[in-house]
């Protein structure tokens, strides 16, 4: 048997049922089984588990050590009663998903770094029952909000004098939402039978046909979840409050076709409190496509206003298709019920009085402010001044390839910036680079040389497909290559390097020599790039070397011998008359390739290498092992 799925059952609490014997499963779920005592360490057994779902039941103590499943996926523990600290094996499971929410781990174990894949809302006993994660610590209350508006699933819209702040994220199976002051989400769930690959497009639902009236913007997306979804407000002002719900449905249809065979119950709880049980919004709205709205009060104590919508396990889960049982929610208000007391209106004077005598300070400070960011500003305009040989992309276009900058497609940190994986909608996958904000690179500098190597074609060197300038962003969007790059082949992480053979190692310097070849004398713009290593040379699938990262490139002048310019670069990699005195030329691209190619062929890194933890330059260790 490779999977086992049971959920929902009732009567009294019973013990982790005798699995030891079943070594072959693949998903094993037993989730809301009333399952009492501890997580049976024979799980580690398993070398198939890629899904363990073990949700809302009773289990205690500490999580197991399972460090040693490597091909578990997806781990949900949420809603149990864990006790014990958050091992390192989970914490660094990087983009795995895993739920630990509402559990009493100890507070000094979970970290204070947000990951969006770690989902850790309300896992440990806080001091404060504000608390509803230790990475919101650095995000503080600058205010006590009175109102909060969720267009969920979709872009901001404005109805009436109400303004809905956008909810685009892409969601997953394991997600803590925490980018907004006043609010977040916690999504926990994967629907089964669902390619996991593919799993992040069934957490948004988009609107198949027209609802009619003023707030119809409301309804042409939602938020999906396959388990749990909670809104959160936090930094609210203590007081009565009106929640507003609004729903819609919008994914299962009311015709004769195979899309009308769903059915979608769930439960709502506010401020943990069960309001509504199997919650049906099609039944009580008469029909699809149809505005549902539920009112609620609450009161808020500490700060914090939470709305829980709860899969209870019944309804449909495979039709009209997979992935479209679960909780629906379409937007969501909270409104504080109090209006300033008259006190509140002569500290509102008092305070207006203090803001006035500081304008005077405030104006002082955006105007040196804006003196320093105007270079910044003009970035845009001198990028679509180009004459770029490669196309431009929209900010919309990129959000959309990269999940929103998704930290599960994060696949490097280059010179300047993070570096995305990202799909068009024509299926091409690209890699973003986004220019980061503390890059001291100058803007027209960096532009006119984005525009110098627009037009380069070589097989050794990587394509540039185009880029993208809206506000204060700026991104490159390059072809994208499975085998990110050399220094990770090399020696990166034991689990990313890989087995190159003597001939490959040979056609890897070859194909090195050839791009540079091409960049110094075949190219029309003769270049030299600075910045040689092997974390700038990318492989593709076959292992073939393209040069990257052309953001030091120069352009060389014929009439000079060399370039007297100001040293940038790698320490290690960087030719000595270079480091030394700032004389450019070719050579300072053929001295890195040197360090290049006997890393290739030694299998070390320049930057590392530290025989019993003292410091040897490798070029001083090739000498030294070569009289």
């Amino acid at each position: 048997m490779s999977e086992l799925i049971i959920s929902d059952l009732t009567g009294s609490a019973s013990e982790f049922p005798p699995l030891e014997n079943m070594t072959g499963l693949s998903r094993l779920m037993l989730r809301n089984c009333n399952i009492s005592g501890k997580i049976p360490s024979y799980l580690a057994k398993m070398p198939q588990l890629q899904i363990l779902d073990l949700s809302f039941n009773r289990l205690e103590g500490p999580i197991p050590n399972l460090d040693v499943l490597k091909k578990l996926e997806l781990l949900y523990l949420t809603s149990n009663k864990l006790t014990g600290p958050i091992e390192d094996w989970i914490r660094s499971r990087n983009s795995k998903p895993a739920d630990l929410s509402y559990n009493n781990f100890n507070e000094s174990s979970v970290p204070t770094t947000c990951t969006e894949n770690l989902n850790l809302f309300r896992s440990y006993n806080a001091t404060k029952k504000s608390e509803l994660g230790k990475c919101l610590s650095s995000n503080p209350c600058s205010k006590n909000w009175d109102s909060v508006h969720i267009n969920c699933g979709g872009e901001s819209v404005t109805i009436g004098d109400t303004t809905y702040e956008a909810d685009e994220n892409s969601a997953g199976a394991a997600k803590f939402f925490y980018w907004k002051e006043s609010w977040g989400a916690s999504n926990t769930g994967y629907f089964w039978g669902t390619n996991y690959a593919e799993a992040s497009n069934y957490y948004k639902a988009t609107n198949v046909s027209a609802i009619k009236g003023d707030d119809a913007d409301l309804y042409t997306t939602a938020r999906l979840s396959a388990l749990s979804l909670t809104y959160y407000g936090r930094c609210l002002a203590n007081g009565n409050y009106t929640v507003t719900l609004h729903f819609a449905e919008i994914v299962i249809r009311d015709n004769r076709s195979f899309r009308s065979l769903g059915k979608r119950m769930f439960d709502i709880y506010i401020q943990g409190e069960r309001k509504l049980r199997d919650f049906d919004i099609r039944s009580l709205a008469g029909e699809v496509d149809k505005a549902l709205i539920r009112k609620f009060n609450a009161v808020v104590e500490d700060g914090i206003l939470e709305v829980r919508f709860l899969y209870a396990g019944k309804g449909t889960t495979a039709v009209p298709r997979r992935g479209s049982y679960g909780p629906l929610i379409s937007a969501i208000s909270f409104e504080s019920n109090s209006k300033p007391s008259a006190n509140h209106k002569k500290i509102v004077h008092i305070i207006a009085g203090a803001v006035t005598a500081s304008l005077i300070l405030i104006f002082a400070i955006l105007f040196v402010s804006w003196r320093r960011s105007r270079n910044r500003i003009s970035k845009e305009a001198e990028l679509r001044g180009l004459d770029l040989l490669t196309g431009v992309f929209t900010i919309r276009q990129i959000k959309a390839a990269t999940d929103n900058f998704d930290a599960a497609n994060k696949i490097g940190e280059g010179g300047f910036g993070s570096v995305y994986k990202g799909t068009l909608l024509d299926g091409k996958v690209i890699a973003v680079k986004q220019l980061s904000s503390k890059s001291k690179q100058g803007n027209r500098e960096f532009v006119n040389e984005i525009g110098m190597i627009s037009g380069l074609q070589h097989p050794n060197l990587v394509k540039l497909y185009g880029c993208c300038a809206e506000g204060n962003q700026l991104l490159l969007v390059y072809e994208y290559l499975e085998n990110n790059n050399l220094a990770r082949a090399l020696f990166g992480p034991e689990e990313h390097r890989l087995n190159i053979d003597w001939p490959t190692r040979q056609k890897i310097c070859i194909g090195i020599a050839k791009g540079l070849a091409f960049l110094h004398e075949e190219s029309s713009l003769k270049i030299v790039h600075r910045d040689i290593k092997a974390t700038n040379v990318l492989l593709d699938k076959k292992l073939n070397p393209k040069i990257s990262d052309f953001g030091l490139a120069k352009l060389d002048d014929e009439d000079n011998t060399h370039i007297s310019t100001r040293v940038a670069g790698t320490i290690g990699y960087m030719a000595p008359e270079y480091a030394l005195w700032g004389y450019l030329t070719y050579k300072a691209d053929v001295y890195s390739f040197g360090v290049v190619a006997l890393e290739i062929a030694a299998g070390k890194s320049i930057m590392t290498y530290r025989p019993n933890e003292k410091f040897v330059c490798l070029l001083d260790w090739v000498r030294n092992h070569n009289p």
